[in-house]
């Protein structure tokens, strides 16, 4: 199913300017017993990205609701959210944009996740790198070309997913997850100011192993430095949390902290 400014319909107008120019951003959800986990947070992610963008006129209690009423159709699912500045302008102005534009999609769970839960993740890295632009940094905007590429050549191997670096060289993200290792009792995750987002299981993760008395160091390195980790693992909205077994024929045994964090009930207010 899918709803465009509270409607059910699959036409959007070509001059909505998410078609134009990618003038937007977006949230993929899980849908647990009816309704949008952690939808406070989903919906923070988008006030925080459309301020970034400069995109007013956003209806949030109606976008509230209409997650909420796509949410109940389903016991399980993806909810993906879609806001755009909606249709106007002329070239690349946005003058004229009246009301921005609210787009709710449904789709099943990704099964193959339960599966990699337990026979863990195969990285490889990816040559193709993304832009550093810390104004984009961090939200989730519809400019999404990196990520097709990085998904195209990463259907070329027989890896799950794609370690992704910057234009400097360093460590990022994966292709549609963020990146944590252990070394030791330390634990990193890359820095994401300048590329990559800033995902809600990332900021979960970081925020229970703070409760526990663990800090996240955030780094800007290159990826030789996981040849010395001892554990490695990846994060989404959705996987929430996967374990990593492989990078290009170097194999990870440890999931001290994958199971700490796996056993953990992500559905606490943390």
């Amino acid at each position: 199913m899918i709803w465009i400014n509270g409607q059910p319909q699959e036409h959007l107008s070509v001059r909505d300017r998410a078609v134009q120019f990618g003038d937007g951003c977006f949230t993929t959800a899980r849908i647990e017993q009816g309704k949008v986990f952690d939808l406070r947070a989903h919906l923070e992610r988008l006030q925080q990205a459309c301020e970034r963008l400069l995109i007013r006129d956003v209806d949030w209690q109606a976008l509230r609701q209409e997650m909420k009423i796509a949410a109940a159709t389903r016991t399980t699912g993806v909810l993906k959210v879609i806001v755009s500045r909606g249709v106007g302008g002329r070239g690349y102005s946005a003058s004229g944009c009246q009301q921005a534009s609210r787009i709710i999609m449904l789709s099943d769970y990704p099964t193959h996740y339960h599966q990699l839960r337990q026979t863990g993740v195969r990285l490889a890295l990816s040559t193709i790198r993304l832009g550093r632009n810390p104004q984009l940094a961090g939200i989730k905007h519809l400019n999404r070309l990196e990520q097709v590429l990085i998904r195209t050549e990463l259907e070329q191997t027989g890896a799950d997913e794609a370690l992704v670096l910057d234009t400097q060289g360093l460590l990022v993200e994966c292709c549609a997850a963020n990146l944590f290792w252990r070394k030791g009792e330390e634990v990193f995750t890359p820095d994401v100011t300048q590329a990559g987002v800033n995902g809600i299981q990332r900021q979960r993760v970081m925020r229970l192993l703070a409760a526990q008395g663990v800090r996240v160091r955030e780094v800007s390195v290159p990826p030789q430095i996981l040849e010395q980790a001892d554990e490695i693992f990846i994060t989404n909205a959705l996987m929430p949390v996967l374990p990593v077994v492989e990078i290009d024929n170097r194999f990870y045994r440890s999931r001290t902290l994958f199971n700490r964090i796996n056993e953990h009930d992500f559905q606490g207010n943390l």
